[in-house]
């Protein structure tokens, strides 16, 4: 059966990830998260002091740095999911911190910063049978995906989610302060010049708002079925 590149689009924290990944292993294809490697290059840019006390970016700096950048998933045989490695280290968890996505649409909107991981991105999927999800996969790194979607929710949606995960995972913080920070990354990431967040013209937009994962992941599967069965 012929395998097809599945981009999957669309705002933070609307569980693009987890469908995704979800997708993949049903489908046996390969998921790639984009949003770790920003995140990856986001925690590399703090633990380098690239981003001062201050909360300011440094963009020349990073920009001659990205050389010294190296990414790579590995699977996590306990898991048996894919983790995100810096240079090595595996930093799955360091990424998904308050810390690291305060930073990480900034670090996005860096035009040499996209053009190094949309080279890496564009090399995994080049044998199809992929599912990758981000800001741009179905307008930039994959314009010609078979099947795209666009996610989104409400941001009040989306903060409690990402709320709730982050108190699971033990970090202190404030519902209020999670909404602002959803916000500021859609207003970043909508407004940005280089590849910024909208919805591909042959997209199929998914507003899972008051859906639960189960009837996301049939829909969504479904659509997947109905590509592959039209391509043959």
């Amino acid at each position: 059966m012929r395998k097809i590149t599945i981009a999957i689009d669309g705002y933070s924290s609307t569980g693009k990830s987890t469908i995704a990944k979800r997708l993949a292993s049903a489908l046996n294809y390969i998921y790639v998260d984009t949003g770790a490697m920003y995140r990856a290059v986001t925690l590399f840019a703090l633990q380098e002091g690239i981003i001062n006390d201050k909360g300011e970016l440094d963009k020349a700096t990073l920009v001659d740095k990205l050389s010294e950048i190296h990414l790579k998933f590995l699977p996590n045989k306990q898991t048996g999911r894919s983790e995100m490695f810096l240079n090595d280290e595996n930093v799955e968890q360091e990424i998904r911190s308050m810390r690291v996505s305060g930073f990480v649409s900034p670090v996005a909107a860096i035009k040499e910063v996209r053009e190094k991981l949309v080279k890496i991105q564009q090399a995994m999927g080049k044998d199809k049978g992929i599912v990758m999800d981000g800001r741009d996969i179905g307008t930039v790194v994959f314009p010609d995906a078979e099947l795209k979607l666009f996610m989104t929710a409400s941001p009040e949606t989306r903060a409690a989610r990402r709320y709730k995960e982050l108190l699971e995972k033990g970090e202190k913080v404030s519902y209020p302060e999670v909404l602002k920070n959803v916000e500021e990354r859609d207003r970043i990431d909508s407004t940005r010049t280089i590849s910024p967040l909208t919805q591909a013209k042959d997209a199929i937009e998914f507003d899972n708002s008051d859906m639960g994962l189960e009837e996301q992941f049939e829909r969504i599967y479904d659509y997947s079925q109905r590509v592959i069965a039209k391509l043959g």
